[in-house]
């Protein structure tokens, strides 16, 4: 039986290297010189310095802007609140989401029941499994999903006829 799995899935690949020109970046421009601007990465978990809120949001702009050139979709970013650090210095912890959340993942099976399509997603731990009798359908449902749901960056793999 024909299936595919919708997947929420960054390129960390992608945004290590993203991380990495960032920060080399941040030390050779001239309006970080002598500031504790820095940007770093720890497993799933982006750290970005600054000296103040707007040295903050430029250490972010950096940031934002080399993701963007890798082809790294800002919606995989869940931006934390500002915490003090010892002094004038301000960090900001940023998340990378990886995998679907499961009221997310019961609002795309929910999606594919009322679309009166054949097929039958099933949740498959932080994946969402779509299986269907034909091809076409399968397709038509990956369109839907794409449409429907906006708010994640969705992306398929694992597609077996």
């Amino acid at each position: 039986m024909p299936s595919f799995d919708t997947v929420c899935e960054p390129e960390m690949v992608e945004v290590k290297n993203a991380v990495e020109n960032a920060a080399k970046e941040i030390l050779t421009r001239f309006d970080f010189k002598g500031s504790s601007a820095a940007v770093e990465l720890k497993d799933k978990d982006i750290t970005i310095f600054g000296d103040s809120d707007f040295q903050l949001d430029q250490v972010h702009d950096v940031l934002t802007n080399k993701l963007a050139k890798r082809n790294v979709d800002l919606r995989f970013l869940d931006i934390g609140d500002i915490q003090k650090l010892g002094g004038d210095k301000l960090k900001r912890v940023i998340k990378v989401k990886a995998g679907i959340e499961s009221d997310n993942a019961k609002k795309i099976t929910k999606l594919l029941k009322e679309s009166k399509m054949k097929v039958q997603g099933s949740i498959q731990g932080d994946a969402v499994r779509v299986s269907g009798a034909k091809r076409d359908d399968l397709q038509a449902a990956m369109a839907l999903i794409k449409s429907e749901i906006k708010d994640l960056p969705l992306s398929f793999n694992n597609f077996r006829d």
